[in-house]
């Protein structure tokens, strides 16, 4: 283990500050610090991954999907090992530093030093793991030794089909990975606010994977421009990685006003102007009053954006009351509690209200939303009831809905590919993530709904398992999950 009484003689939770709040929403870079080679974030980081118990039983290998070797790399990292701390880390995770910025770290919940103190920082000794490998010279393009004649096309360049892709590619497979956007990445790229994940990060993974041989094509609208029969025809193998792309929408008076739209039609432009690439026409929240209606973590970036916009006021929506600031009884430890969480976008200004539904949206004479009405609920009976005398009108002239997403657009490849869709609107698979359609296979969120990025990587690389079977007759990839077992453990 690292230090045998680490976790006694630190018993504090140590992380890297944050920029100051008055100086990053004057711009989109990078929220958090992570500093790389500092004398003084080194010992820190020190300490923290010398709190690891290395538990008998370690609880955190149960909350992770990836199965990621949390003890030993703690371990490495407190040695300074820091190569053979990045070959742990990337063992069971393509991409650590987008899991270290992104994942909610259900790891940290399933801490056994959590029982009673504050659980190690594994996300930040994750990320510092891959910033410090890059920084080094140790993240280099793997050789690959043989090649086989097979051929694979992975349809989604997010990140089960990049996970995918770089384990079918490092097989020994002709991968290519076919993506309708003008550049790889999907909503990694394009989704998530450039103040979360630089866009320069995931370019510097993507240049490891081109690297090793695994090919791009972007601006390919697959179902349209290249058909399922093509696809087909062409490749031995097909890995439909699309995403839970169709949003959730709200069902109200007046939801067809201007300036009412799901959250990618808000967040994606938004990116693209953040990295130098400005779409004519995008909404902008400059000056404007916002409501964001939903209270996850794509509402908050959403208010992060309308921030640094220059909205002249922003409030966030959630229907259900605010939740408990600690681990309610009814969500023991090792489960992943839902607690009140404030994000760096809510540090950042906007009004939450909770508890609230939205009855109407309210239009001026030009047809644009002008005000969004809403009412005090309460659950009764498992059923949001409004509470009598409560409703009220807020003022909004740019209505964002970030409501989460109900599956994949079915139209196009879908049908194209046989592929069917169960109750939740996503793609059926087998175990395997195989299909109906011979050679046609199925993974992330198109095919078990909207999760969590941690999720579709795991996905992804259980996935390359189940194609590289079905290619050569048996696989030497890792296959940490199933399909059912995803379910069941979501």
């Amino acid at each position: 283990m690292a230090d045998p009484r680490g976790f006694l003689r630190t018993r504090d939770r140590e992380l890297p500050s944050d920029r100051a709040v008055p100086v990053r929403i004057l711009d989109w870079d990078e929220v958090h610090r992570h500093p790389v080679g500092d004398a003084a974030a080194l010992e820190s980081l020190h300490r923290q991954a010398g709190r690891c118990m290395d538990c008998g039983v370690p609880f955190c290998h149960h909350a992770c999907p990836l199965g990621n070797l949390m003890p030993e790399w703690n371990d490495l990292t407190w040695r300074g090992q820091w190569r053979d701390a990045s070959d742990r880390l990337h063992m069971t995770n393509n991409f650590p530093e987008v899991t270290g910025r992104l994942c909610p770290a259900p790891c940290e919940s399933g801490c056994v030093l959590g029982i009673n103190q504050p659980p190690v920082t594994i996300r930040n000794v994750e990320l510092s793991i891959a910033e410090e490998a890059f920084d080094r010279g140790l993240v280099v393009p793997e050789e690959i030794h043989r090649m086989t004649e097979c051929t694979v096309a992975v349809v989604g360049s997010g990140p089960a089909g990049l996970a995918a892709a770089q384990q079918l590619t490092r097989a020994g497979h002709s991968v290519t990975v076919l993506e309708r956007a003008s550049a790889p990445g999907g909503l990694l790229r394009f989704g998530i606010p450039e103040y979360k994940l630089p866009a320069a990060v995931v370019e510097r993974r993507l240049d490891v994977m081109r690297a090793e041989g695994t090919v791009f094509r972007c601006g390919v609208d697959v179902g349209a421009d290249v058909t399922g029969d093509d696809l087909r025809r062409r490749f031995d193998a097909v890995l439909v990685t699309t995403g839970s792309t169709r949003p959730r929408d709200l069902p109200v008076p007046g939801r067809d006003l201007d300036g009412v739209m799901p959250a990618m039609d808000y967040l994606v432009p938004a990116n693209h102007a953040a990295v130098g690439e400005p779409v004519a026409g995008a909404p902008v929240a400059t000056g404007l009053d916002v409501v964001v209606v939903g209270g996850g973590d794509t509402g908050a970036d959403c208010v992060g954006t309308a921030v640094r916009q220059g909205a002249r006021s922003i409030t966030q929506l959630e229907i259900m009351a605010p939740a408990p600031h600690e681990r309610p009884a009814t969500q023991p430890w090792p489960t992943y509690p839902t607690l009140f969480r404030v994000s760096s976008s809510h540090e950042e200004g906007g009004e939450r209200v909770f508890a609230v539904s939205t009855t109407r949206l309210v239009g001026d004479d030009d047809g644009r939303v002008a005000g969004l009405a809403l009412v005090d609920v309460e659950q009764v009976d498992g059923r949001f009831e409004p509470v009598a005398g409560t409703e009220r009108v807020l003022p909004a002239q740019l209505v964002v809905l970030a409501l989460g997403f109900v599956g994949p657009e079915t139209d196009g490849l879908g049908d194209q590919l046989g592929l069917t869709t169960d109750g939740r609107g996503s793609f059926v698979r087998d175990d395997d993530f195989s299909t109906t359609t011979p050679g046609v296979f199925v993974a992330g969120d198109c095919g078990r709904g909207q999760s969590l990025v941690v999720w579709a990587i795991a996905e992804g690389r259980a996935a390359a398992a189940s194609v590289d079977r079905f290619l050569t007759g048996r696989s030497a990839l890792p296959s940490p999950i199933r399909a059912s077992t995803v379910a069941l453990r979501a």
